[in-house]
């Protein structure tokens, strides 16, 4: 995997025998070349916040190609990531004529692009799409890799699929419109990077707690790309490696969905880690040293780690996360800032439920 060009941001990665355009930087868009998909029609699945925001960009770039294409407006937010918007979707395809020749084209952040992902693989058995992720935390992370997927009462993401897209466009024109909150959301991913695997990332992260200079996020953004996507195209299916993605993300699911997603991913994420690096100190993994930096550097970007949630409930979600096998739970624990615990060639740990009590207890 080559390096960004700005002035022309592009590479072509290969995950399991398939080829993947990425384009990064800023109005990227208007340089992808949509009618080179040849395309019979475009679907664009984007929810009301992404459709209001960004029509008025892609429509115009569309037209140019000559290809019919058609905007299906999903509910938002993570209540409404589940069947019934699939299927929904899925017929209003079928009524307007979409054959396998038709491209999808997510336009959103992460709640979008898993349901945009997650049809495409299902419709008639799979067809093409493109990611073009609108939100921070899906230009470094959800947009990224091909997982695709939708909620059930029991949990987050548990049925779904790994299937790559054709093509991520990242256009930080997008980013403009972020809110504090979405910003937030994105940065927490961008900090779980730094400790999983750049240390030099999270020295910039420190120096750099209030800066959203263009220069500063496509620098950040092109790290976290790399990061994820060397990852991915060794291990696509998470069979091994691609785990050291979970650090922060088994805590962090269970505090969604117990409350209901009232708390955000990042916000989940953020906290997750500050959890899971609790558990890697108690274990005698992780220095008390890079726990409290690890846990300094969170707070200093605004995150709320504390909960009212009932810890009970908190570890029945953990129970039946995917990463429980025998009782145990599994985590990814880092071992220093940058890097992780492993153990040979694995990168999960196992953990008895009482530890990760004894921590949530400490914190609720």
């Amino acid at each position: 995997m080559r390096g960004f060009d700005y002035r022309r941001p592009h590479m072509i990665i290969k995950i399991n025998k398939k080829k993947c355009l990425v384009e990064a930087g800023e109005r990227t868009l208007e340089v992808f070349d949509f009618s080179n998909l040849k395309a019979s029609s475009f679907v664009i699945i984007c929810d009301k916040n992404s459709n209001t925001l960004f029509n008025d960009y892609l429509t115009p770039i569309l037209k140019k190609t000559g290809i019919p294409f058609f905007f299906i407006e999903l509910a938002e937010g993570e209540d409404n990531k589940n069947i019934e918007s699939i299927i929904s979707a899925a017929r209003e395809m079928v009524r307007n004529g979409v054959d396998r020749k038709a491209v999808i084209i997510s336009l959103g952040g992460g709640v979008v692009g898993d349901r945009a992902g997650f049809l495409a693989s299902i419709y008639m058995r799979g067809i093409r799409y493109i990611q073009i992720p609108t939100t921070l935390l899906s230009q470094v992370d959800s947009g990224l890799g091909g997982k695709t997927g939708i909620n059930i009462p029991e949990g987050k993401n548990l049925i779904g699929t790994v299937y790559q897209p054709e093509a991520i466009i990242i256009d930080t024109f997008f980013l403009k419109t972020l809110s504090d909150k979405e910003w937030l959301n994105g940065m927490a991913e961008i900090i779980k990077y730094a400790v999983i695997g750049d240390k030099k990332l999270f020295d910039l992260l420190e120096k750099n707690i209030n800066n959203r200079s263009k220069d500063f996020i496509l620098a950040v953004i092109e790290k976290c790309i790399k990061i994820k996507l060397d990852i991915v195209a060794i291990d696509e299916k998470e069979n091994g490696l691609r785990k050291i993605l979970n650090y922060g993300h088994t805590i962090g699911h269970a505090l969604e969905t117990v409350s209901e997603h009232k708390i955000k991913h990042g916000e989940a994420v953020a906290s997750g880690m500050v959890y899971e690096a609790m558990i890697s100190n108690i274990l005698g993994i992780l220095s008390s040293k890079d726990t409290e930096r690890q846990n300094r550097l969170i707070k200093s970007f605004g995150f709320n780690i504390s909960t009212d949630l009932n810890l009970e409930e908190i570890l029945s979600v953990i129970k039946n996360d995917k990463k429980v096998e025998d009782g145990l739970v599994y985590f990814v624990l880092p071992n220093k800032i940058g890097s992780v615990k492993k153990i040979g060639s694995g990168v999960v740990i196992p953990v008895e439920i009482e530890v990760i009590r004894k921590v949530l207890k400490s914190m609720i």
